[in-house]
């Protein structure tokens, strides 16, 4: 059997190796070198389908509160075997807690790119006159997806359109021009 001595040796290392991981990776995303587990985008989906119980956020959880756990009840002067057994628990609570919660923070992600072919049939607004016949490009304004943004646009029409006016997207061009046309009004005069 074990001593109580060696015992204690072992969950201290298990409760220091698992926290000295746990803070290099917050280190790490804090400063922008973490991009997440291995497993955050897999062949099967994304990483906030299901639980990453493997990944090394809640492993290294895991052994840490292992370690600490087991080292409290060691303390309270309960048997190693106990000790053991509670920081098994401790330690399984703790890998589905963090793996609770990136699944909830990797939820929260969004790429944050705009589809500028989303933007057909959009009303916008000239914001840098258009010159017409496609002889040059101006600029037009709108709401997509929930932005305020801007495209270079040109029009196929014959007249150049003016600041202020509202235009509708006819085409996409490239992925920062649009074709525009005036917006008919409500009695069919532009």
């Amino acid at each position: 059997m074990l001593t109580s001595r060696v015992m204690n040796t072992f969950f201290l290392t298990c409760a220091v190796v698992g926290a000295v991981i746990l803070v290099a990776q917050l280190a790490l995303s804090a400063f922008g070198g973490d991009h997440g587990d291995a497993s955050h985008d897999g062949a099967n989906g994304h990483a906030s389908d299901g639980l990453q119980l493997l990944s090394a956020r809640a492993l290294s959880a895991a052994v840490a509160f292992f370690g600490v756990g087991a080292l409290g009840i060691n303390a309270l002067g309960l048997p190693s075997v106990l000790a053991a057994v509670g920081g098994v628990i401790l330690g399984g609570v703790a890998m589905v807690g963090v793996a609770l919660t990136m699944r909830s923070l990797l939820r929260l992600e969004s790429d944050g790119s705009i589809n500028i072919y989303a933007a057909v049939g959009a009303a916008a607004t000239v914001y840098l006159p258009i010159p017409g016949s496609k002889a040059g490009a101006g600029k037009v304004t709108l709401a997509l997806q929930g932005r305020t943004v801007e495209y270079q646009a040109v029009t196929a029409e014959g007249h150049a359109l003016p600041t202020g006016m509202a235009v509708v997207i006819v085409d996409v061009h490239s992925s920062d021009t649009v074709e525009v046309a005036p917006l008919p009004s409500i009695d069919g005069v532009l």
